[in-house]
């Protein structure tokens, strides 16, 4: 059994994105705020001996986290195939999981959990709509990051779907020099994890 810290510190341990794609808005989740969501999660009985699904999962740090807390099982769910060998190693030694190399659009299974940091929207003009509006078809507890900024949005379209917010979580993101465009070592903009349940 962990403690939030450990989990962490294993998190932490995770190989990250080597070529981040701009257009995808590949950035790395970092290991504390996802050990705060995910050990949230896991007291809140969304975690162990469930079914869990990770979106746009990147090099799996978020999924990954629910298999050391206990979930019986996660979807890895990537486009990305640069990304997907990252998750591959990360998850070495690991078991009780299926990566599944297609679009959120495509993903076909119920589980009990989606777990997801989406692209923000800002070089793909509703992306975030997109992973939402996949999670509530799929899943009737949802925890997903946004910017602070789109609130109205997140709490709009999970209306529409049947959902409400029961937990949001504020973390100032860093995010990290990752591509030529960025100006500053670690720039921190506003972000919330929402956790959105069904009515």
């Amino acid at each position: 059994m962990f403690t939030k810290k450990q989990l962490a510190i294993q998190l932490s341990k995770l190989k990250v994105f080597e070529n981040p794609k701009i257009q995808l808005e590949q950035y790395s989740t970092d290991s504390e705020i996802a050990a705060t969501v995910l050990w949230d999660a896991m007291m809140k009985g969304d975690i162990a001996n469930k079914t869990i699904a990770d979106f746009g999962a990147g090099t799996g740090i978020l999924g990954i986290g629910a298999l050391l807390l206990g979930a019986k099982h996660v979807y890895f769910v990537e486009k990305d195939a640069d990304a997907i060998a990252i998750l591959k190693k990360n998850l070495a030694n690991m078991n009780n999981y299926t990566i599944l190399n297609i679009s959120i659009g495509e993903f076909q299974e119920s589980v009990d959990t989606v777990l997801q940091n989406p692209p923000f929207g800002t070089k793909q003009i509703h992306a975030d709509k997109e992973f939402l509006e996949k999670a509530f078809t799929s899943a009737k507890t949802v925890y997903s990051f946004h910017k602070t900024t789109t609130a109205l949005f997140v709490k709009a379209i999970a209306c529409d779907f049947d959902f409400k917010i029961a937990e949001t979580y504020a973390f100032l993101f860093p995010l990290r020099k990752t591509y030529s465009h960025h100006t500053k070592k670690t720039e921190k903009i506003e972000v919330v994890c929402y956790r959105l349940v069904k009515e």
